[in-house]
């Protein structure tokens, strides 16, 4: 089906705080009935209700940026994935809409959107936290070879183990928004990644735009990388590719409640009551064993 699509803004970031969300019966049937039925039925297979959470919002987060920015009503928006798992959007849309790109992410108490009008985009966002074992130099020689020796330098100049966890999860932000943007999946060496952090620190209300990127030693200046705190303890990381120069007024995230991710549904679906019997079973996460 081709659609006309409406004026879309550029450089689109929503957040939701699925941290905090113990959605009512009513909100997560009614959640169920705004996703296609593949959706649902995998969004149910989730052992956790932090990963059914974490999935539904991401879905609901898609959803509403199509049919609010591409002027598609909501149950025609048609969602697909790729080989790699990356989601897509398989409905038609005219002219300089056509490039219109978009992406998930999620970790700790938040859920995350970057959506462009003409430009591949990825988005990764990263709970800043201590190791489940609390040991710091064991967690950064487990994740050696996912950095280059330039980027562990600049992660372990500060004194504090925190400000280098702090430095190590923005690195982390920055491959994944990368990969992401790509949309090769896991299978992209990281350590082929260099970045180049022109900013020491990432300020929250701020949004950074100077860091650069070199593959295999060669600096790729098509690619532009907006940095941002969610809060003071998430830090997120949008690769747009195609820009060579930082925007002015670059976009920040806006968080957002249920109410707003369906406001404008249809329905897609019935209402299933099983649904919610099977969500409330699920345990919140599971439970870290102790030494």
């Amino acid at each position: 089906m081709k659609v006309s699509a409406g004026t879309l803004m550029s450089g689109l970031r929503w957040a939701v705080k699925t941290g905090r969300w113990q959605p009512s019966r009513e909100e997560w049937l009614l959640a169920a009935r705004c996703v296609q039925q593949e959706e649902k039925d995998r969004i149910d297979k989730f052992v956790f209700a932090k990963d059914a959470k974490y999935a539904m919002a991401g879905r609901l987060l898609i959803r509403k940026a199509v049919s609010d920015h591409l002027r598609i009503p909501w149950n025609d928006v048609q969602l697909d994935r790729t080989d790699k798992g990356k989601p897509y959007l398989t409905n038609t849309v005219d002219g300089k809409h056509a490039q219109f790109s978009f992406n998930v992410s999620h970790s700790g108490d938040y859920a995350v959107l970057a959506a462009e009008q003409q430009h591949a985009v990825g988005v990764d966002c990263m709970k800043i936290d201590y190791p489940n074992r609390g040991d710091v130099p064991e967690f950064f020689r487990i994740m050696r070879r996912q950095f280059t020796d330039h980027e562990w330098s600049i992660m372990k100049t500060p004194d504090s183990e925190w400000e280098q966890l702090k430095r190590f999860y923005r690195h982390w932000c920055l491959k994944e928004s990368y990969v992401k943007a790509l949309g090769v999946g896991i299978g992209f060496e990281l350590q082929r990644i260099d970045f180049h952090l022109n900013s020491h620190e990432v300020v929250e209300g701020a949004v950074a735009q100077d860091t650069q990127v070199y593959i295999d030693g060669t600096h790729q200046q098509h690619w532009l990388f907006q940095e941002s705190l969610l809060d003071d303890t998430h830090c997120a990381a949008v690769a747009i590719q195609g820009l060579t120069q930082p925007v002015s007024d670059p976009p920040t995230f806006q968080v957002l409640q249920f109410s707003d991710l369906t406001a404008s549904f249809q329905p897609l679906l019935p209402e299933d009551v099983s649904y919610w019997e099977s969500f409330r079973n699920k345990k919140e996460k599971p439970q870290l064993s102790k030494r």
